[in-house]
């Protein structure tokens, strides 16, 4: 078991879903090269932090468990500690000063060549690869060779295909264009090989992911033709895609959505504020009158759309007036799902240039009013599905709750418990019937 520890490699991901793939492609990078990925640190030998620094939180997160990982290293002193992703492109060779345990620092570009970093840091090199890419890593780069190489990357029959990288909308509270760099998209063909590849692999749900996807542009390919390129292949039985911004949103990607039973009846369309001024400060490039039309005819062609949003409390110079139209926008949509953050200032970009002006406690009391208001919205609409049958896609079996206890994602991407009194299996669609509802999920019977 010792002998080969150094071969072990336990990995942490925090952030979006974009990170979640890049992840999944360091996994196969290193699997390739002979590496175990392990679900437990204390048998790693190399331990990978992929980072996000879009929020102030997940970025004291990463620090933290850096400092839980000194003390790991000092009993055993050959452990190689990797820190990837966002915060490593931000921060650069700051990481290894304040932290100089670690070992590797490579930004969200760099994660091909990890296995060659690996090896010079276990001979003792400080590794230091941050640099972006002139192109997007290709797909031949990565050399997926047959099934079993893209069937590590489906999990629990879900699989997630990157479509561009990077950011040009440079929104003034956003880090992401500084640190995964401008936006360029892969080919059209390369993403059908791809799909293809997942789904003979036994993917049943692929998500298009990218930092702004439906800004996608490829040659003479634009968002909707890949939307409707990918959904037309056989096999596909569910298609998501995360995250497009409203002011690329169209009538005719809503009208694509409603005429594709597999393109999944969720949509996550960020409107950030309720106000057109912040908006405007924030550089969304939106009204918030326009994003409501948006999602009126997203409503009206697609009646059980299920959506979600983020939204940031507290931005320089929003007023209590402001803050009022956010939730006023929560009321009229009636989200299912709402992601809400205080503002943290991020260094570099053009919002930490503005006096952050709104304090703390009236940034906690807007967040926990968000919250409550969301609650009562949350409950509200997941009433509607109590006495109806829905598919399910099984995530996970757990049976320390209830025997055959199970838990899946309905289309609309609501959670859903299961007590059945067949077993379900994982990666499977059942129709499942809905008996009541959580704080924020369903509760089923098969």
């Amino acid at each position: 078991m010792e002998g080969n520890q150094g071969q072990r490699v336990f990995m942490q991901t925090f952030g979006c879903q974009m990170n979640e793939h890049d992840t999944q492609q360091m996994q196969f990078v290193l699997s390739n090269s002979g590496y175990e990925i392990i679900p437990d640190i204390k048998d790693a030998g190399v331990v990978v932090i992929n980072t996000c620094s879009v929020r102030e939180k997940p970025e004291n997160k990463i620090y933290s468990l850096l400092g839980r990982l000194r003390l790991i290293k000092k009993t055993n002193p050959k452990l190689v500690i990797g820190v990837g992703g966002c915060v490593a492109r931000q921060e650069k060779e700051n990481i290894f000063k304040r932290a100089p345990w670690v070992d590797i620092v490579f930004g969200p570009d760099n994660y091909i060549l990890l296995p060659k970093m690996i090896a010079r840091a276990k001979k003792g090199e400080k590794v230091l690869d941050v640099e972006w890419k002139k192109q997007m890593p290709k797909f031949e780069e990565l050399k997926f060779t047959n099934q079993t190489d893209f069937a590590r990357r489906i999990n629990s029959g879900k699989a997630y295909i990157a479509i561009t990288k990077g950011c040009d909308n440079f929104c003034s509270f956003c880090i992401v264009p500084f640190t995964r760099g401008r936006e360029m998209s892969r080919s059209l063909e390369s993403i059908l090989i791809e799909a293809k590849e997942l789904i003979s692999s036994g993917a049943k749900e692929l998500t298009l992911v990218g930092q702004n996807v439906n800004s996608y542009f490829s040659k003479e390919t634009d968002f909707y033709s890949l939307l409707n390129e990918v959904s037309s292949l056989a096999g596909v039985e569910r298609l998501r895609f995360v995250s497009p911004h409203p002011k690329d949103w169209n009538d005719k990607l809503s009208a694509l959505m409603a005429s594709k039973k597999n393109i999944c009846n969720q949509l996550h369309l960020p409107f950030q504020s309720g106000s057109t001024r912040i908006l405007k400060m924030m550089r969304r490039d939106h009204s918030i009158e326009n994003y409501l039309k948006k999602i009126a005819t997203v409503k009206k062609l697609i009646p059980d759309i299920e959506l979600s949003t983020d939204v940031i409390v507290g931005f320089p110079g929003e007023t209590q007036e402001d803050f009022q139209g956010t939730l006023r926008v929560l009321s009229e949509v009636g989200f299912v799902q709402v992601f809400g953050f205080k503002y943290s200032p991020r260094k570099g970009t053009r919002a930490a240039n503005m006096p952050d002006d709104v304090s703390l406690p009236i940034k906690d009391a807007r967040l926990a009013e968000l919250i409550a208001l969301q609650k009562k919205i949350v409950k509200t609409q997941l009433q509607k599905y109590i006495g109806k049958t829905i598919d399910v896609l099984i995530e996970r079996v757990d049976s320390t709750v209830s025997p055959n206890m199970s838990v899946g994602k309905s289309a609309g991407s609501i959670t859903v418990k299961i007590a059945g009194r067949t077993k379900t299996e994982q990666g499977e669609i059942y129709p499942i019937k809905i008996i009541g509802i959580g704080e924020t999920s369903l509760l089923g019977e098969r």
